[in-house]
């Protein structure tokens, strides 16, 4: 007889739970779960009630005997896993508010996981995964680190290279998106072409191939302007050049807008910022609808709402990951992993978001072969900015952190990224205890965010 499973999903609470347990109730015949544990922390608590029931109901509605559990007591949860999902935000919404908020009053731009937004949620997040990882090995030693806290793949390094647990893979929706997308515009489905991705997290490319192993990538370049030509949602759809584009003969993702299109992007951003506050402020305003649908006491599936959060397809693309480890599928899925040199011009040890085949041993990266320049001098900075950035977060170091601001291409350079990184430094005190020396004197200074929002928040604890 076959062991029942335990899933446990760090950040329980979140409002991407119902796709997760969808995607678990639809491969229920190849996953035979026995129980999931939902966990959150104190403020997260109503949340994780309210989709602890949602997601009870959802299971009850089938013919499966699954008992949802929740609870705020992580180790109570670890023991014993077979996989560990992690979804969480530390600091929740508010905190992605002052990394958006505080950038973008300054002319930057300010974005969940690219620039100084990204940047900080990482300085944030790093050691709460770090504790993480040391309940898993005393607890669940043997378990599987599946990651789609953001940013997913400085996250995913941090777990792998850092901190040692090599049974991790990190995840994204953006090359999902893509695959759902594309065959489309050319008429195919999935399953005629071969798709091959390569890059960074947020920062890689890709190249497509028909049935008969005809390259179509131009084809689909010639589309990528459209609606419906496979940018999440939550990017604002600058127009590409396709000239550039055409001459790399690569499909750049929906992320690369903010790096090839900084202006337009920017101005756009500022424009969205000024009109109606930030995205982070807007998907407040969202979750807190979704959670009004999620308190019916008669609704036990998914429902539609939830397609406008910007993360569709992450939580379906975990339970496949799952699935294909424990049932050793051997498929091709795009994960954060190892390099092992699948991309040359990186470190054998460096994490990659790369097409890998997934088995029970977890990703085997496919090899890409040699980058050409321009994303070679891409890829080489954008791995520089990811490893201060860790670097930053583990140790606290301001010159470090200064850095990072430095050598990433959103930032603008000089006394303007200074200043940014005091204000978010100081504006996000409670969740950067390794910065608390840098804090205490910038505070002296007199530093702080004179946004009233950010104010505000801060006033009220956040």
């Amino acid at each position: 007889m076959e062991k029942a499973i335990k899933i446990v999903t760090i950040g329980g609470g979140s409002s991407y739970t119902p796709e997760l347990m969808e995607g678990f109730i639809k491969r229920y015949d190849e996953l035979p779960i026995s129980e999931i544990w939902l966990v959150d922390i104190e403020d997260g608590k109503e949340k994780l009630e309210i989709v602890g029931k949602l997601a009870q109901r959802m299971w009850d509605a089938t013919p499966y005997n699954v008992k949802v559990f929740t609870t705020l007591n992580r180790k109570e949860a670890l023991r014993g896993a077979d996989f560990v999902t992690t979804q969480f935000r530390v600091g929740l919404l508010d905190a992605r508010i002052k990394d958006e908020r505080i950038p973008a009053l300054h002319g930057m731009l300010g974005q969940e996981t690219n620039g100084a937004g990204g940047m900080f949620k990482a300085f944030r997040t790093i050691p709460v995964i770090k504790d993480i990882v040391e309940d898993m090995e005393e607890l669940c030693p043997d378990a599987w680190l599946i990651n789609f806290t953001n940013p997913s793949g400085i996250i995913t390094e941090a777990v792998i290279k850092h901190f040692g647990w090599k049974k991790c893979i990190g995840l994204c929706n953006v090359p999902v998106v893509s695959m759902m997308s594309e065959p489309k515009i050319v008429g195919k489905d999935l399953s005629q072409l071969n798709y091959r991705f390569a890059g960074l997290n947020h920062f890689h490319w890709h190249k497509v191939f028909d049935e008969d192993g005809k390259e179509i990538t131009d084809k689909l370049i010639e589309h990528i302007n459209e609606k419906e030509g496979g940018t999440p949602v939550n990017i604002f759809q600058a127009e590409f050049s396709l000239e550039l584009l055409h001459s790399v003969n690569l499909l750049p993702c929906g992320y690369h807008r903010y790096y090839y299109s900084e202006k337009e992007m920017l101005e756009h951003s500022i424009e969205d910022f000024k009109k109606g506050g930030t995205r982070a402020e807007q998907m407040k305003e969202v979750e807190a609808a979704l959670f009004e649908v999620y308190r019916n006491p008669d609704l036990n599936k998914k429902p539609e709402e939830l397609q406008k959060r910007g993360g569709a397809y992450y939580s379906d693309a975990a339970c496949e990951c799952i699935s294909a480890i424990y049932n050793n599928k051997r498929i091709h899925m795009v994960v954060s992993t190892e390099n092992n040199g699948a991309i040359p011009c990186l470190d054998s040890d460096s994490i990659v978001e790369v097409s890998s085949l997934i088995s029970a041993n977890g990703a085997e990266p496919i090899a890409w072969g040699e980058m050409g320049s321009f994303e070679k001098g891409q890829l080489q900075v954008m791995k520089a900015m990811e490893e201060c950035t860790i670097s930053a977060a583990l140790s606290g170091d301001y010159g470090m952190a200064l850095q990072a601001f430095t050598i990433n291409p959103l930032v603008q350079k000089g006394s303007e990224a200074i200043g940014v990184l005091n204000e978010l430094l100081v504006a996000h005190e409670k969740y950067l205890p390794q910065f608390k020396e840098k804090i205490r004197e910038l505070k002296a200074q007199g530093i702080a965010s004179k946004d009233p929002v950010v104010v505000d928040l801060m006033k009220n604890g956040h």
